[in-house]
């Protein structure tokens, strides 16, 4: 295991190789304090649908001029959480352990937090904890725009459109995925998809 704290953004549903980085280090600060970029994991995520890859994204308002994460609120006056449940659901519910695992998700979207952060570090540590990773996890309390040799900085490295960092891109070997025989097996996915097809094995792959 690295002796390094992997420095990560906050992601809605993050994908694999954020919890790789998470299972490598065993220690992870989540950057609580940087500003609110539009189409990042912050409030997206990527789910393997019957027409292959599908975006799913939370809406966010933010008051007058602020630019902060932690200002961002969700926006719950669009449908989108029975839109979320309904895709899931959809995409999902013949995986072997979607039924097992559903209880344990979809009360934390129902919940309904106010703060997109909230939401995001509240699904990041359930996916953590159903994943059987075990992971010490820390906020920021400040912006450090630049971390030292004990910090592995991955703030900036998983992007809904950049590719899978290289670090972790042998890692990324094919699983059982529900629709993989229609268009391959595809790699940068939601943590969920390894989650709902591999259930309690998920850990080895992540390891």
């Amino acid at each position: 295991m690295s002796s390094r704290t992997a420095v990560l953004s906050a992601a809605y549903f993050p994908p694999v190789e954020y919890f790789m980085a998470a299972a490598a280090t065993g220690r992870i600060l989540i950057e609580t304090q940087d500003s609110y970029v539009k189409q990042t994991y912050r409030n997206r995520c990527r789910i393997y649908a019957c027409d292959g890859i599908l975006s799913l994204t939370v809406p966010v308002s933010l008051p007058a001029g602020a630019k902060a994460l932690s200002g961002a609120a969700v926006d719950y006056s669009k449908p989108w959480l029975q839109q979320h449940e309904r895709a899931l659901i959809s995409a999902y519910r013949t995986s072997a352990f979607f039924e097992y695992y559903q209880d344990d998700i979809f009360p934390l979207l129902e919940a309904r937090p106010a703060r997109l952060l909230d939401l995001d570090i509240s699904l990041t540590l359930r996916l953590m904890e159903l994943l059987g990773v075990r992971c010490e996890v820390s906020l920021t309390a400040e912006y450090i725009p630049s971390y030292g040799s004990g910090y592995l900085d991955l703030r900036d490295a998983f992007h809904p459109k950049k590719a899978v960092p290289e670090v972790f891109r042998d890692r990324c070997r094919p699983y059982y995925q529900v629709f993989s025989e229609k268009f391959g097996f595809i790699s940068g996915l939601s943590a969920l998809d390894l989650l709902f097809n591999e259930g309690p094995d998920a850990v080895s792959y992540l390891l």
